[in-house]
């Protein structure tokens, strides 16, 4: 038959170093080609980046509200959302290496009644050190949530994987709008408890979601489970009225090829991979998350170059101003900026590459933050400053989210992710001391230091060993050797 001979020529192509009667998942997801299968697999998890968005987002509704419901003080405000960082950071390369062992559909299971139980929980808090302990063990939950990323990322065929997933990063967007309209209505009107249990309640959609989605082939195939990995490309064909390549599954060594952290670090090119993304997820995360917090700080003080006075810092809780809805649009706007940064990194990561995407993003984003060193005092221009920051920034996040489960192997796949998350949220827990203490101390100096970061973040995009864009995902740690040097032969240099 025509059909069955263009399959097998189609086959015989992407199958470059293996034999003829062996496929791998790669070149089994890539033959199959997309189809409502993946259409599927991201709308599930469009559906969970949604309720990703509102746990986090609360956080910045939270504070203000318990501020002057409780009368605490600047650092205690600024402690729930610390403490909820801490959660993740001990958590995040806890929970990647549970999906390496255990599956990432598992893990996302009981990652969902994780924080529907410790999110409702925390609507009772009766005082402080409840609602500190309680939103530690939400952060504590969501340090799993990136495993979503590393489960759809393996079921998208690399022709098609990096624009699939950016578009799947708007849900995020509008998950966190959508919680900021919740609190626009709920607020003034039922209190921050009511809030807490509304963003709660979508976490049962999420686990319902989870139980649709299949278990990864990669990672059975990573732990010697042929037939399992066989059922579930049998699955993806068949919903998407394609057949499977001829010849038999690759299967690699099993169990014993489950990760450990000194993977992360097994050869030169793999150690200088993880050092360099561990120091750039790091200077993203922080300069991110300073860019939300100095928007509402140059917002307040009018002016970018403007340092507080000594005693600014002086409350009184009888004039204690909670948010209004002014407060809510100014966040529902800032939060747009996000749209056009991920319109960029969808439209040129597949055609520019990963490395270049991020680090173009980086660059423009130090750019936009050195213009607050114009010092100016029109809302318009630090609009436009500030949206641009976090427009690329964001945009950048996008390109991570999509490079680093490429780079590593099935078996560390979630530990490398894992890990990387959990560097960022040091500098989660870092940044709010630079953009609102020093920022009060040297405005100036504060720019710098952001500017300093995303400047320094794309040079360190340029000197990662491997560009990602149509490079086939590997399944064992031996594999990865010689994926990064066929992946090098166009191009020896470090540079891009």
């Amino acid at each position: 038959m025509a059909t069955t001979d263009n399959k097998m020529i189609g086959m015989t192509e992407i199958n470059s170093g293996s034999s003829d009667d062996e496929f791998t998942v790669e070149q089994a997801i890539d033959h199959i080609g997309f189809g409502r299968f993946q259409v599927k697999i991201a709308l599930i998890n469009a559906a969970l980046s949604l309720c990703d968005a509102g746990v986090w987002m609360v956080l910045s509704l939270l504070g203000p509200e318990l501020e002057c419901k409780w009368h605490l003080a600047k650092w205690q405000q600024a402690l729930i959302t610390t403490i909820f960082f801490v959660g993740y950071f001990i958590s995040s390369p806890l929970w990647g290496k549970f999906a390496d062992v255990y599956g990432r559909k598992t893990a996302l299971i009981m990652m969902g009644f994780w924080l529907f139980v410790f999110g409702l929980l925390s609507s009772f808090s009766p005082n402080y050190v409840w609602i500190l302990s309680l939103r530690c063990l939400v952060g504590f939950g969501i340090g799993g949530l990136a495993q979503k990323a590393v489960l759809s990322s393996e079921f998208y065929p690399s022709s098609v994987r990096g624009f699939w997933m950016t578009l799947v990063g708007f849900s995020w967007i509008l998950g966190i709008v959508w919680v900021v309209a919740v609190g626009y209505f709920v607020m003034p009107t039922l209190g921050w408890r009511w809030l807490l249990v509304i963003v709660a309640l979508p976490l049962i959609i999420f686990i319902a979601c989870c139980y649709f989605l299949p278990e990864s082939a990669y990672y059975h195939v990573a732990c010697g489970n042929k037939e399992a990995a066989l059922d579930i490309l049998k699955l993806v064909a068949k919903t998407n009225g394609k057949s499977l390549p001829s010849g038999d599954l690759k299967v690699g060594g099993g169990s014993g090829d489950r990760g450990t952290f000194v993977d992360l670090y097994s050869d030169r090119k793999t150690s200088i991979t993880t050092s360099l993304l561990l120091f750039i997820w790091f200077a993203m995360a922080f300069i991110y998350y300073g860019v939300v917090l100095l928007t509402t700080e140059l917002f307040s003080k009018g002016h970018s170059c403007a340092a507080t006075p000594a005693n600014a810092d002086e409350t009184c809780f009888d004039s204690c101003q909670l948010l209004d809805k002014k407060d809510y649009t100014k966040i529902i706007i800032t939060t747009l900026a996000e749209f056009p940064g991920h319109l960029i990194t969808m439209g040129i990561i597949d055609f520019a590459g990963r490395k270049k995407t991020m680090s173009i993003h980086n660059m423009l984003c130090a750019g936009s933050i050195l213009l607050l060193l114009i010092c100016t005092k029109s809302q318009m221009m630090l609009t436009v400053f500030l949206f641009l920051a976090r427009g690329h920034i964001a945009g950048a996040f996008a390109a991570i989210y999509i490079y680093t489960p490429e780079v590593y192997p099935t078996h560390v796949r979630g530990i490398g992710l894992g890990t990387c998350g959990s560097i960022s949220r040091i500098a989660c827990i870092i940044t709010p001391f630079v953009a609102q203490v020093f920022l009060d101390i040297s405005p100036s100096a504060t720019i710098a230091v952001y500017a300093g970061f995303g400047f320094a973040a794309a040079v360190a995009i340029m000197f990662l060993p491997i560009e990602t864009k149509g490079r086939n995902l590997v399944s064992q740690l031996k594999e990865t050797k010689s994926s990064l040097k066929s992946s090098e032969e166009p191009h020896r240099s470090l540079t891009m």
